[in-house]
């Protein structure tokens, strides 16, 4: 077991991340606020804590509060009907999405499926302007043509290895990212 983020290293790249967000989100000077139109949309369970995170941060960047949400893809994955039944979390738009840029929240992207997932849920429910990416860690190994717009650390590993993110709101560990197994 490797630890890769310590707290403060998750503080910083989530501030890091909110600024990236905001330059990729830039209003046109039109007197409107950077984050004017923007949306964050936490996966459950870990993306949630995380756009909660970067929402603050955006708050304290650009002094405007950002509507956040919360999405259960569970119902939209494509292994459901293998693996079965499972526990349903819950989903919660902020509004309507329409015409807004709807920023997808998660810890740990890897194959891309969960996110093909989320895209899948964020479409069922209007038709945003734009739909953008941001983790907190990308491992790589992509099953699917996904990539990240936000990346908070790039950690190369091999499929014999596996990430972990804890965060204080979830986990009894407290913040931090592991890579446990394989070799290093």
């Amino acid at each position: 077991m490797t630890r890769v983020l310590s707290p403060d290293d998750i503080d910083r790249a989530l501030m890091r991340m909110a600024h990236q967000i905001l330059e990729n989100h830039a209003a046109g000077g039109d007197g409107r606020s950077v984050s004017d139109g923007l949306v964050l949309m936490g996966i459950q369970t870990r993306g949630v804590p995380l756009a909660e995170r970067l929402a603050a941060c955006i708050a304290e960047i650009d002094g405007d509060e950002v509507p956040q949400g919360l999405l259960d893809v569970t119902l939209y994955r494509d292994d459901y009907a293998r693996t079965g039944p499972l526990p349903l979390g819950k989903t919660r738009f902020p509004g309507s999405i329409d015409g807004r840029t709807v920023v997808l929240v998660d810890d740990v992207l890897y194959t891309g499926r969960t996110i093909r997932a989320a895209m899948d849920a964020v479409m069922d429910q209007g038709r945003p302007a734009a739909v953008r990416l941001a983790v907190l860690v990308d491992r790589g190994h992509r099953e699917l043509p996904i990539r990240a717009d936000v990346v908070g650390k790039n950690l190369p590993t091999s499929r014999d290895q596996d990430v972990q993110v804890h965060l204080a709101e979830v986990d009894e560990a407290g913040d931090e990212v592991l890579i446990l197994g394989g070799t290093q």
